[in-house]
């Protein structure tokens, strides 16, 4: 059984940043392909970030691209999302998701596990 659990949101202010981390369990850590989306209110959930961690390959968003780093860390099977100059519109829920088919996709249907989602609030 996958398990996916997320840490590490909070309130910030603009320019600030944060980490969060993705904690996984059930399988094997290097055969997966891991991600971050996040979603607002009365918005649609949208990709962040992935990352496979077998060879380090990575995909950003081009909003968040230049401002936040996905990386993973084997030996703690986790996976980090590091968040700077944060504005305002990225006040979301992030969640992570994962894949073992080692796939970097966008679209959060090709993710069948998933993390119950952290609050990420940035005031202006």
């Amino acid at each position: 059984q996958v398990q996916l659990v997320e840490s590490g949101g909070g309130l910030v202010q603009a320019g600030d940043s944060l980490r969060l981390a993705c904690a996984t369990s059930g399988r094997t850590f290097s055969s997966c392909a891991m991600a971050w989306f996040r979603q607002a209110p009365g918005k649609e959930r949208e990709f962040v970030a992935a990352i496979r961690p077998s060879d380090d390959s990575k995909d950003y968003a081009d909003s968040v691209k230049g401002r936040f780093t996905i990386s993973g860390d084997n030996a703690r099977n986790t996976v980090y999302l590091q968040m700077n100059s944060l504005k305002a519109e990225d006040t979301a829920v992030y969640y992570c998701a994962a894949e073992y088919r080692r796939f970097l996709r966008r679209t959060p249907g090709e993710y069948p596990y998933w993390g119950q989602g952290t609050q990420v609030t940035v005031s202006s």
